[in-house]
């Protein structure tokens, strides 16, 4: 058994003041204050941990990301996602969902296979499933997509994907106003797949059509989705007036103007928001070429950007980074560990995780003022200690 102590606690939903938390290997035993931990006697096979007043919090969960550190989906193998579980939890994250680019059928089944053979096997985070961004996209919302590996719903193809993932597809991202997504979407649900309304060119209408079958999350909330209009409201007015949905957002500071988190903190509860990094594999890469989705990208402005055209190609963000970067734009830190963990636990349906609280996963981070890390614990087991 742990037991941290002289902590303040960010338990996933709120704070509590010098509180200590008792681990009995993969799970949270209890939950007390630092006046109780005093009084109390460990017997000798406790480890005690004093966090020095630092903060902890549950484990972040990334539920979409492309790669890290070199390694990702976009070159899929079972070594290449370990390698991301093990790299992933020296950056807090304690659970992810790989997440794929659409491509061809047989490159995709590929990949899933890859990805499943990696799970339960972790020695950092673990792998909660499989987010498809695509293939069920708009040909005029691409970003980086290929056009090429873009098509229209097809259930059998689906189904298919669903065989070869083992029911381990979680979330996937489509664009609502696609022909043939009403039948899509309530096979998706059918099999419990999460839905994520993105890389959309959807009108008002298409939107709340969605909704109706159950497309309740949205990607990159922002970016990639037909914008406000004050005839057309599109993707990005429905999601913030519809308040059955909620939204991942990236929050670097360049996918998403800041200020426009001022208008997220009045029109969506703190339970409708998500962070993800939607990182892209050469994140905290250390030299070398970068490459993400098969092509060159080059880091500038704080993100990475296609080097044929200049395009945007994605992320370089951390989970950490995106705690530290929400706060600075006006949330509470609380809210900003909650979009982190408790809101994608509880929308992927991630059964005891994202709350420290009895009877949940012990995946722990331990943090300071400066958002440096100073512990991870998965499953109740070190990780990383500075």
């Amino acid at each position: 058994m742990i037991c941290l102590h002289n902590g303040i606690l960010l338990n996933g939903i709120s704070t509590e003041e010098k509180s200590a938390v008792l681990i009995d290997g993969g799970k949270i035993k209890d939950v007390f204050s630092e006046e109780r931990y005093l009084q109390k006697k460990f017997s000798s096979d406790v480890q005690i941990i004093d966090v020095h007043g630092n903060y902890i919090a549950p484990g972040l969960i990334d539920t979409h990301i492309h790669g890290f550190m070199g390694h990702g989906t976009d070159v899929c193998t079972t070594a290449a996602i370990l390698q991301m579980s093990k790299d992933l939890a020296q950056y807090g994250v304690t659970s992810f969902n790989p997440t794929m680019y659409p491509s061809s059928e047989e490159e995709m089944i590929h990949c899933i296979r890859e990805i499943v053979a990696a799970m339960g096997y972790e020695e950092g985070a673990h792998v909660m499933g499989i987010h498809l961004e695509g293939p069920f996209i708009s040909p005029f919302k691409l970003g980086v997509q290929r056009p090429e590996t873009v098509r229209l719903p097809d259930i059998s193809l689906l189904d298919r994907l669903w065989e070869a993932s083992g029911g381990h597809i979680v979330n996937m991202t489509v664009a609502p106003e696609l022909k043939g997504m009403r039948d899509l979407a309530l096979s998706c649900i059918d099999k419990g797949i999460v839905l994520q309304a993105g890389h959309t060119n959807a009108e008002y209408r298409n939107m709340e059509e969605g909704v109706q079958v159950g497309i309740l999350h949205s990607t990159h909330f922002f970016n990639a989705m037909s914008q406000l209009h004050h005839r057309n409201p599109g993707a990005v007015g429905a999601i913030l007036i519809h308040p059955e949905m909620s939204c991942e957002i990236i929050a670097d500071g360049v996918h998403v103007h800041p200020d426009l988190f001022k208008l997220l903190q009045r029109d969506k509860t703190p339970e409708q928001i998500v962070l993800v990094t939607d990182a892209l594999t050469p994140t905290e890469q250390k030299g070398g070429q970068l490459f993400a989705n098969n092509e060159e990208v080059v880091f500038e402005g704080g993100c990475f950007h296609r080097k044929a055209d200049d395009v945007i190609a994605g992320s370089a963000l951390t989970m950490i980074r995106s705690i530290q970067n929400t706060v600075a734009f006006g949330f509470s830190l609380a809210d900003a560990i909650r979009f982190a963990t408790a809101n994608p636990a509880r929308i992927m349906k991630y059964v005891h995780k994202g709350i420290i609280s009895p009877g949940y996963d012990s995946d722990i981070i331990v943090f300071d003022k400066d958002f440096a890390l100073h512990l991870v614990l998965i499953d109740g087991k070190i990780k990383r200690n500075v």
